[in-house]
């Protein structure tokens, strides 16, 4: 098969582990949660979440529909890239470069603020701007901030929005519509999110446990990860991905997983590669009762009894959303590049009725050259990216 170049540049992350890859890759190896207790968005009722509690990027200074903490969250992330941006912005036109990200709430939090200060029901007041939720604000951010003129838009698919990003950015690329893409995603915390969930019964209020008997639910968190992609060798490349949609429920997943198998298969075979090719699994890993019985039924139809390495990087940062697809690409990223295992943190027994992983413990070792990374959202709607480490 010829290879096709999709080069992923070293990513920005910002997410509960930290803003650096020195803190992020400690807390991957070593297991450290990232989730704090706050009552913020309960009242009353302590939860598990995964905030970021880095300062951000000031908005002083912004047009006011940019003004937003995604938008903030973004612009760190932004600064994060640091010369690498700054040498794609000086070695691409403006309209040659693009911008994909993924996103669930956009910039929701600031429409909440708004109905506090004013009251439901009533008129907003002159401080609120409808820019602020828009699902394309993420993108249409980056653009204006950096002056690109290139093709922008916000994917917004639920959970595997972050990685459908990446598979949009490779597209863009090949088709020749782009010299460069701005790829990721990101997603702030917020009372939607937070009391929907729940009201699907989803939330757990400790930190969650994937893949374990007494698993019962997700705990939400915050991101934004972001990539440079470029058609150029060697570094990690982005060698396969895979999209499907099984549409079997609103949120519930296909049990017998056959739109994430579908979307698996898609990404090895445009990889080139096969099963026991794969060296690490970063798996979807909600820990909800439904979506890990799937996951794990899936995993078993694609690599049997041979099943790679594999942990839930939520157990440490919690659900991002719509960022998780892309932040966990970093992470597969980073494990590819550093040559580490994340680790698979749970403090429960695992469900002995579920099919069998190889989850990532203390003493499992390796340096991975070929990752997996599984987005599965609600609607079905799946997503799968293979990445490997080139040398040249």
């Amino acid at each position: 098969m010829t290879r096709v170049d999709c080069r992923l540049s070293s990513p920005a992350v910002i997410c509960s582990l930290g803003g650096d890859h020195e803190t992020i890759v400690t807390a991957l190896a070593t297991g450290q949660r990232g989730l704090t207790d706050s009552d913020r968005y309960t009242p009353g009722r302590v939860l598990a979440l995964g905030d970021v509690t880095m300062p951000l990027v000031s908005s002083e200074g912004w047009p006011a529909e940019h003004a937003s903490r995604n938008n903030r969250l973004i612009a760190t992330a932004l600064k994060a890239l640091g010369p690498q941006l700054d040498e794609a912005l000086k070695r691409h036109a403006p309209d040659r470069i693009a911008v994909v990200m993924g996103t669930s709430t956009s910039g929701i939090s600031e429409t909440e603020a708004a109905i506090a200060r004013t009251g439901p029901g009533n008129d907003f007041d002159e401080r609120y701007r409808y820019a602020h939720q828009e699902l394309g604000a993420p993108a249409h951010f980056i653009r204006a901030h950096l002056g690109l003129s290139g093709p922008a838009w916000t994917l917004s698919t639920a959970c595997s929005s972050g990685a459908r990003a990446l598979s949009a950015a490779r597209r863009l690329l090949l088709s020749g519509q782009a010299d460069a893409v701005i790829a990721g995603g990101a997603d702030t915390l917020c009372h939607l999110t937070v009391h929907g969930f729940d009201a699907l019964g989803a939330i757990s209020d400790a930190p969650c446990q994937p893949f374990t008997a007494d698993r019962c639910g997700i705990n939400i968190g915050e991101a934004a990860a972001l990539f440079i992609v470029t058609r150029e060798p060697g570094g990690v490349q982005l060698t396969g991905y895979g999209e499907s949609s099984d549409a079997h429920h609103i949120s519930a997943p296909a049990p017998d997983g056959h739109g994430a198998i579908k979307a698996i298969r898609q990404a090895l075979d445009m990889a080139g590669r096969t099963p026991e090719e794969i060296d690490y699994l970063n798996l979807h890993g909600t820990a909800t009762p439904h979506n890990d019985a799937m996951e794990a039924l899936a995993l078993h139809d694609v690599f049997g009894s041979r099943q790679p390495p594999a942990s839930s990087t939520k157990a440490l940062t919690g659900h991002t959303l719509g960022a998780a697809g892309a932040l966990e690409a970093a992470f597969c990223w980073l494990a590819l590049e550093h040559g580490f295992l994340p680790r698979h943190v749970h403090d429960q027994p695992l469900d002995p009725s579920l099919m069998p992983l190889a989850l990532v413990n203390a003493e499992t070792t390796g340096q991975p050259r070929v990752a997996l990374s599984n987005a599965f959202a609600f609607g079905g709607n799946n997503a799968a990216l293979v990445l490997e480490r080139h040398d040249g």
